[in-house]
């Protein structure tokens, strides 16, 4: 017979050399890193079962790599500190 999650459940756990707390309560899953107190990863029991939580992910995952397609490249820019440093100059 299983025992009931009625309260949190607190474990540490290392992934690769990075410490983590994961926390298990009767609404879900976090999974924070050591020292912090923003949970990096939420997930909800109704979520998982639902399959919203793999949406999420795909989601997350999605608009990580469209915010990297869009950033721009620092190495072709032109550099703008070498202006500024002539127009103080030319005063």
């Amino acid at each position: 017979m299983a025992t009931v999650l009625d309260k949190e459940l607190k474990r540490q756990v290392t992934v690769d050399g990075v410490d983590y707390t994961v926390a298990v309560n009767p609404e879900g899953v976090r999974l924070t890193g050591k020292g912090k107190r923003r949970p990096e990863v939420e997930l909800r029991w109704r979520d998982l079962l639902s399959g919203e939580a793999a949406l999420a992910v795909a989601l997350n995952a999605s608009l990580a790599k469209a915010h990297a397609a869009i950033r721009p490249d620092t190495e072709g820019a032109p550099d703008r500190t070498s202006k500024r440093a002539s127009k103080k100059r030319a005063r």
